[in-house]
């Protein structure tokens, strides 16, 4: 019994001395100061989506542990519903809105921005082109909700984070960070309607990781941000562009319908390097003769679209989508269509971003 009892008394020492030794080691916390602002700008989605209501932008920072040793985080609530539900208005006064913050807020380090995952390449290239900034937005979301199994909300979140506040992230333009991947706006693409690592750049490759640390290995190219000519504050509203699909037999009064409805653009995702069918190809010059603008891409998921013209002096009213998703497309074309008529800017916005 005496035996024992030395023996539970040294074993408790013992951890005693390793608890007190791993606390003596242990760095102690930054001071509050010291650490970047991030701004989280929740919209909904997934990510929010709990069984019995929402979680809010506050639940969400409170749902990462030791946040506050990483990041002086904020909290504003934008919106809280599911992607779809976003309007083409909202997406305007959300650009305005992190414009607004990083033109008042010389002390803030990044924005992190909650999305469903349905639409969320979309908002992120709608953003990729307007917040003219060379701070990092950061579009995060998650594929399964808090109330599932495997929730991976708070890792994309604190993952987010960490991206928001790095100085590497600077000039990198609008980042999706999903499954510890950086993925550029303009490349980044849901490849999964339900897998975990849904979100992918294609052949391009991710940008970066965040593992241990925050890693880029590239960077985009095309212009972004800081350098985009896109001001949302002259933009009261974005014109209406359609994604119309090309098929063995696709009829062309589909396109028609659509510039008689008052579409101001077309964008055809086209068959390989974007082939469209006979009575497609009619419609569209029915369409450029009516003043819209058509844009071909390819329906392939990768590869670039030649046709259509890309140099100035190109055919009016018409581009080609070059490696652009035709959701992507979609986004340029109404951006530009608002900020010129003159075929050959359009053309050359299509060539720059």
């Amino acid at each position: 019994m005496h035996i024992a009892r030395r023996l539970t008394a040294g074993l408790a020492f013992a951890c005693l001395a390793v608890a007190t030794s791993f606390a003596q080691q242990a760095p102690p916390a930054p001071p509050a100061a010291q650490l970047p602002k991030v701004l989280l700008l929740g919209t909904g989605g997934t990510i929010s989506n709990r069984a019995g209501g929402r979680l809010t932008v506050d639940e969400l920072i409170k749902s990462i542990p030791n946040l506050d040793r990483l990041v002086r985080a904020e909290g504003e609530q934008f919106a809280n519903v599911s992607s779809g539900e976003i309007t083409l208005d909202q997406w305007l006064d959300l650009s305005r809105r992190i414009n607004d913050r990083y033109k008042k807020d010389g002390e803030l380090a990044g924005v992190v921005v909650t999305s469903g995952t349905d639409t969320l390449e979309e908002l992120a290239y709608f953003l990729h082109l307007t917040v003219r900034d060379s701070r990092p937005v950061v579009v995060v979301g998650s594929m399964r909700n808090p109330s599932t199994l495997g929730y991976e909300g708070a890792a994309n979140l604190e993952d987010a984070f960490r991206v928001a506040a790095d100085p590497a992230s600077r000039d990198m333009g609008v980042l999706v960070v999903l499954n510890d991947e950086i993925n550029s706006a303009r490349e980044a693409t849901k490849t999964d309607a339900r897998l975990l690592n849904t979100f992918t750049s294609r052949d391009y490759g991710v940008l970066g990781t965040v593992l241990d640390r925050v890693a880029y290995s590239r960077k985009p190219v095309k212009r972004h941000t800081a350098a985009s000519e896109f001001d949302v504050t002259k933009i009261t509203s974005l014109p209406r562009v359609d994604v119309i699909l090309s098929y063995q037999g696709a009829p062309g009064d589909l396109i028609q319908a659509a510039v008689d409805a008052g579409a101001k653009g077309i964008v055809v995702a086209g068959a390989g390097a974007g082939a469209m069918s006979g009575s497609q190809s009619q419609a569209a010059s029915y369409a450029v003769s009516k003043g819209a603008f058509v844009v071909t891409t390819t329906r392939t998921g990768g590869g670039t679209v030649g046709g259509g013209g890309t140099g100035r002096g190109g055919p009016t009213g018409r581009a080609s989508g070059d490696d652009l998703q035709p959701v992507k497309a979609r986004i340029l074309l109404m951006l530009a269509l608002a900020t010129t008529s003159d075929s050959n800017e359009v053309r050359r916005m299509f060539r720059e971003y």
